[in-house]
């Protein structure tokens, strides 16, 4: 599976009605568009927007466990962390938020579960 499959599959398993009912801060999970590629005008446009390189994917604004909220970095099992993700990561902890680098959908549900019980 590739990074969009994993992630895909981590919010079939968040709309399931039995994981709902468990957890249902669920609702509030979404994906940061930040990563792809797109040709340069588009880019541009996204840039202008505030679109910044190295944000994590998946952000779920819920306070839990003394943190602000949930931001994951969804990776394939063997995928690696950029210096600007890296960065981003660091920074989202510094501030109060909880941060994870989950490789494949089995570690952000992992993650998200204990994050919410």
């Amino acid at each position: 599976m590739n990074e969009a499959q994993h992630q895909s599959t981590v919010f079939k398993w968040a709309k399931q009605p039995e994981v709902r009912s468990r957890m249902p801060e669920l609702k509030y999970l979404y994906h940061i568009p930040n990563g792809g590629k797109r040709d340069p005008i588009e880019a541009r446009h996204l840039k202008d927007q505030g679109v910044k390189p190295g944000v994590p994917d998946l952000h779920l604004p819920v306070a839990r466990k003394g943190y602000n909220s949930l931001y994951i970095e969804m990776k394939t099992e063997t995928g690696r962390t950029s210096d600007a993700q890296e960065w981003w990561l660091s920074e989202l902890m510094r501030q109060g938020n909880f941060t994870a680098v989950c490789r494949g959908w089995k570690e952000a549900v992992k993650c998200l579960t204990w994050y919410l019980t």
